[in-house]
């Protein structure tokens, strides 16, 4: 070290220490007045270059008081939305569970559960669930075809867990059934069978604010409930999954049959001694057809339309023609289909039967025979039209007529 470094230090020592010594001097005793004990002065107080930097370290009370409640508020912001998250992960982890324990994939509902996914959790929920309102009571009622829409209703629930790779966590299939869930049918304002309904993630009013399928489109079934939900979810249900009519071991036995049987059919075709040889059988055959063609059979077992229905206003009564355009019954169906039966089996007779008859006389009272039959039936189908639909057919004559 430098000597006059070190002087220098000495000297300013020296000085700091008279400086306090003064400083003690100068300032009085205090003395305490009840005890009478001195009291020592405040140096500190005293010391301008200490109470300066005493004042330059301490942190403003309202600065620190802003940062403490900000930091405070953005804590309980953090913890709130991470208990909300993991609660909304908790309720999509129930549904899975329950999803994974259904046969089908259809969750099965009750007023407990309502509360606990739809009515109790925060919007926006972070799923949709589609719900089929049933009433075991009623499915002895063909006309609601409440089991054949049950079926169709599982079979999509399937479809769309297949076809996501039981991945998907925005969309639910349930059921909810009336006796078990009196308080839930209500909440959702349904009075009437069949119904459907999509509760979305922003439906706060499970009345008001979800949307119902329209009655009008359950006639396609699977297909029509697969294009609701793709409507209104922007979700893509894909292919629906139907069960083979036959299984594996019924189609093995049919083929084993066909194979056994195969020599002995094809000496009797080569000998010409089967079925198909025989005329009569083409003709009931093309005669069936045609009826099959005009009854709408094809409409009744594609829609699975009741041949009749039961009288509401007396149960003892049934109803086979049912008046308006929105729905057809098998019986109405098949009688029409008689009449225009009757109209071509008459015609065919005339062309291809009564030419061969020789007797003029008896050719025309057939003739007359036929017109009649065949106006009467067509007078029918029309009435019957004009009574189901409400539309008239008016016949166009000579103006010179009129």
């Amino acid at each position: 070290m430098d000597l006059n470094d070190l002087s220098s230090d000495t000297t300013s020592l020296s000085w700091n220490s008279r400086s306090s010594l003064s400083t003690r001097q100068s300032h009085p005793v205090q003395t305490n007045v009840k005890t009478g004990e001195k009291l020592r002065p405040n140096l500190f107080v005293a010391n301008p270059q200490i109470r300066k930097l005493s004042k330059e370290m301490a942190i403003p009370s309202s600065s620190a008081y802003l940062f403490l409640l900000s930091f405070f508020t953005l804590s309980l912001f953090l913890a709130i939305s991470t208990a909300e998250s993991e609660s909304e992960l908790e309720l999509v982890a129930d549904l899975r569970a329950l999803q994974s324990e259904s046969k089908s994939g259809v969750i099965h509902l009750d007023d407990r559960t309502i509360a606990k996914f739809l009515t109790s959790p925060k919007t926006p929920r972070p799923y949709s669930i589609l719900i089929f309102f049933d009433a075991t009571q009623l499915h002895d009622k063909t006309e609601l075809h409440l089991r054949e829409l049950r079926q169709e209703f599982t079979l999509v629930a399937s479809s769309f867990i297949t076809n996501h790779n039981n991945s998907n966590t925005k969309l639910f299939f349930a059921d909810i059934e009336f006796r078990e869930s009196q308080s839930s049918f209500h909440l959702f304002g349904v009075n009437s069978l069949p119904h459907i309904r999509l509760v979305g993630p922003t439906a706060k009013s499970l009345k008001d604010e979800s949307e119902q399928m329209d009655q009008g489109d359950f006639s396609r079934l699977a297909e029509s409930m697969a294009e609701f939900v793709e409507s209104r979810t922007k979700l893509t249900v894909g292919p629906i999954h139907r069960p083979p009519i036959l299984s594996k071991t019924q189609m093995g036995l049919i083929v084993a049959l066909l194979l056994i049987s195969s020599p002995f059919i094809a000496k009797k075709i080569f000998a010409g001694e089967t079925l198909l040889h025989e005329p009569k059988i083409w003709l009931c055959g093309a005669v069936f057809i045609y009826f099959f063609s005009v009854s709408g059979a094809m409409h009744n077992i594609i829609r699975k339309m009741p041949m009749f229905l039961v009288d509401r206003n007396d149960p003892n009564k049934l109803i086979f023609f049912y008046q308006g355009s929105g729905m057809q019954l098998g019986a109405e169906g098949f009688a029409v289909g008689f009449l225009y039966t009757i109209v071509g089996l008459l015609l065919a007779f005339v062309t291809h039967l009564l030419v061969y008859v020789k007797n003029a006389k008896a050719k025309r009272v057939a003739m007359v025979f036929a017109i009649c039959v065949s106006f009467w039936a067509v007078q029918k189908v029309i009435f019957l039209d004009n009574w189901k639909t409400g539309y008239g057919i008016h016949g166009f004559w000579p103006s010179s007529w009129n």
